[in-house]
């Protein structure tokens, strides 16, 4: 079997790096990650790229990474999310665990920036790439205006981001890779390329407790263990959310999503918007529920002519899969 061509674009914090885990650790033939493009919101894009180079460097692989869009659409980059991941975006751990990256390779080893490999990438494996969005969308949706006919040749778009039902990270509807770049999400949602949006609804349910993130800890792969010392720092943040010391994993049930590797319990194709106003709902996904009815049995009814599929619920498990597949990396 050919694995699965996969450009990953990602604002490299902590949930960041176990998706990057994920990639690194999947099955032969499964999936091969042929680029990663890096954005502004956990930290700024070309701190993000660091953290890319530093883990890919530490896990002992070569893949081409390309530092991308610096800001928004529409206004200035935010500062980062320090209180979430650090000032540097991995849990305060990168001058410590993660060996700087020397030569040439301490530069982006992709020529162009992240839009313009993702364009390459696209006519490489065309019809095939999968494209595994982490973070802000910016780099698609300036990837999109460069080249418009990117939509006909990339297989699939799994997007982290979002809140259908549920509050939202940022503010009160909004989730942070949308609501950082609404103008660039509404244009990946609106490209008419099929869109696997992964929201808050089913990440903040799925959670690494304080027993996977010690047994990462343990683990004599200096990847991995690097790896479970940040999530130390990620976990101090969502113990008051959860009352317990655990965090949620975003990113990588992204991964798995788009790798086919969780069952999607209820994931209906319906129309989306996001709202790219200046009022308390900028950054909303938008998302049309109305042909979904529980109390009529109806929960998972794709709707005619809609390309995004919103995954409400996934099957339980991932944080198993994850803590095995990378304990076996």
């Amino acid at each position: 079997m050919t694995a699965n061509p996969v450009f990953l674009d990602c604002d490299t914090g902590i949930d960041d790096a176990l998706a990057l885990g994920y990639l690194l650790s999947a099955p032969a033939g499964l999936v091969d990650l042929v680029g990663v493009g890096t954005v502004h919101g956990n930290v700024s894009a070309a701190g993000g790229a660091e953290n890319t180079r530093r883990l890919l460097a530490l896990a002992g692989r070569d893949v081409p990474v390309a530092t991308g869009a610096s800001d928004p659409l529409v206004g200035a980059f935010a500062g980062g999310a320090v209180e979430v991941h650090g000032t540097d975006g991995v849990g305060e751990v990168r001058e410590r665990l993660l060996p700087p990256v020397s030569g040439q390779d301490a530069q982006d080893t992709a020529a162009q920036d992240a839009a313009d490999l993702l364009i390459d990438l696209s006519h490489r494996h065309s019809g095939r790439l999968h494209v595994l969005a982490i973070g802000p969308l910016t780099n698609l949706a300036v990837a999109l205006e460069r080249d418009p006919t990117l939509v006909d040749r990339v297989a699939h778009v799994t997007v982290m981001g979002g809140a259908a039902m549920v509050a939202g990270n940022i503010g009160p509807v909004t989730e942070a890779n949308i609501g950082h770049d609404p103008e660039a999400a509404q244009a990946v949602v609106a490209a008419g390329w099929q869109v696997t949006l992964v929201p808050l609804d089913t990440t903040m349910e799925n959670t690494f407790e304080a027993s996977d993130i010690a047994a990462l800890q343990a683990s004599d792969v200096p990847f991995v263990a690097a790896v479970g010392e940040m999530l130390n720092y990620y976990s101090d943040f969502y113990r008051d959310i959860y009352g317990r010391q655990c965090c949620a994993l975003h990113d990588p049930l992204a991964a798995a999503v788009a790798l086919g590797e969780v069952e999607l319990l209820r994931a209906p194709k319906v129309p989306v918007v996001v709202d790219t106003t200046d009022g308390p709902g900028r950054g909303q996904t938008v998302c049309d529920l109305r042909h979904q009815r529980p109390a009529a049995g109806r929960y998972d009814v794709d709707v005619d002519g809609a390309t995004v599929r919103v995954v409400m619920r996934c099957a339980d498990g991932f944080a198993d899969l994850l803590r095995t597949r990378l304990l076996d990396m």
